[in-house]
C-alpha cells in the first residue's frame, strides 16, 4: 500500500513537472516566438495563456513596449569640417518578432542596441555632415530630426525588425579648441546684421526728414504767398477807401488824420514834444474855425 502511494505521488509530480513547462503566460507588455529546437514555428504569439510541448518548444518572450536607446555622445563634423559632441536618444519597439529575433542573436536586447547605434550613428554622421554649425544648431535642427527617424526607421524595419519612433539630439557641444572661433564667428554675423538694420533705418530716417523738409518749405512758401496777396488786396482797398474819403472832402480828411497824429503822438501823458508853433502839425489847432490859419 505503501509502495502504491509512493508511486501515485511521484506520477502526480513528474505530471506537475511536465504541465508546468507545458503551460506559459505571455503577459500585455511582452510578445513571445515558439521554436522547435531552434526553428520558429510561431514568430508572433499574442498576450494570454498558451501550451507548449515540454524540451520539444521552447518560447521567447521580448517587451513589446516603447523601448529607448540612450547612445553615448560621439563627435561628429559639419559641412565646414567643424567638429561637435552629439548626444542623442531613440524611442523603438519590436514589430516583427522573427526578424528581431534573427538579427539580434535570439533576441538579445544588447546585440539589437549594438545594431542600433550602429545605424542611428551612421544616419546621424550623414545629416551633420550636410549641415553648417548655424543649421543643426538652431535652423534645421527639426528637420534634421524628422529626416533621420524617416530613413532610420525604413532601415530597422527591413533588417531589424523594429520600429523607430522618434530620434532626438539631446545635446550639442562644441569642442574647447572651436568655441571660440565659433562665438567670434556668430558675434561678427550679428554685428553685421546690426549695421545693416542701423543703415536702413537712417537711410529711411533721412528720406523722411528730407520729405518733411520739402513739405515744409512748400507750406511755407504758398503760405507766405498767400499772405502777401491778402496784404496786397488789403492794401489795395484801404487805398481805395483812402481816396474816396479824400475826393470827397479833402478838408475833412486831412482834419481826421492830423487828429489820429495828435491821438498817436500824445498818447501817453509822460511824452513831450519840441516843436515849432507854427509848424503844419498844429494847423488846426491855431484857428477856431478849424482852418488852416494864413
Amino acid at each position: 500500500m505503501k509502495s502504491l502511494n509512493l508511486n501515485l505521488g511521484i506520477v502526480a509530480l513528474i505530471l506537475i513537472v511536465i504541465l508546468s513547462n507545458a503551460i506559459y503566460i505571455v503577459n500585455d507588455k511582452q510578445t513571445a516566438i515558439l521554436l522547435r529546437f531552434g526553428e520558429i514555428v510561431d514568430p508572433e504569439i499574442n498576450p494570454g495563456l498558451h501550451f507548449k510541448v515540454p524540451i520539444y518548444h521552447t518560447v521567447k518572450k521580448f517587451d513589446s513596449r516603447v523601448l529607448t536607446l540612450d547612445a553615448l555622445p560621439q563627435p561628429y563634423f559639419t559641412a565646414e569640417k567643424k567638429r561637435l559632441i552629439v548626444d542623442a536618444f531613440v524611442k523603438w519597439r519590436i514589430t516583427n518578432n522573427e526578424q528581431f529575433y534573427i538579427t539580434s542573436s535570439g533576441g538579445q536586447l544588447s546585440a539589437m542596441r549594438t545594431l542600433l547605434t550602429q545605424r542611428v550613428d551612421e544616419g546621424l554622421r550623414n545629416q551633420f555632415g550636410t549641415r553648417t554649425v548655424q543649421e543643426v544648431v538652431s535652423g534645421e535642427r527639426d528637420e534634421l530630426m524628422n529626416i533621420l527617424t524617416t530613413d532610420l526607421n525604413t532601415v530597422a524595419a527591413g533588417e531589424l525588425g523594429i520600429e523607430v519612433l522618434d530620434v532626438r539630439v539631446k545635446k550639442i557641444e562644441l569642442p574647447t579648441e572651436v568655441n571660440e572661433s565659433v562665438y567670434n564667428r556668430m558675434r561678427t554675423e550679428r554685428e553685421r546684421l546690426a549695421q545693416e538694420l542701423r543703415a536702413q533705418g537712417t537711410e529711411i530716417a533721412e528720406g523722411i526728414r528730407a520729405n518733411a523738409d520739402r513739405e515744409r518749405t512748400i507750406i511755407l512758401a504758398e503760405a507766405y504767398k498767400k499772405a502777401e496777396e491778402l496784404r496786397g488786396n488789403g492794401d489795395a482797398k484801404a487805398t481805395g477807401v483812402y481816396a474816396d474819403a479824400y475826393n470827397k472832402d479833402p478838408e475833412f480828411y486831412e482834419f481826421t488824420r492830423s487828429l489820429k497824429a495828435y491821438q498817436s503822438t500824445f498818447e501817453n501823458k509822460s511824452d513831450v514834444l519840441l516843436i515849432d508853433p507854427d509848424s503844419d502839425f498844429f494847423k488846426y489847432l491855431d484857428s477856431s474855425k478849424g482852418k488852416k490859419s494864413e
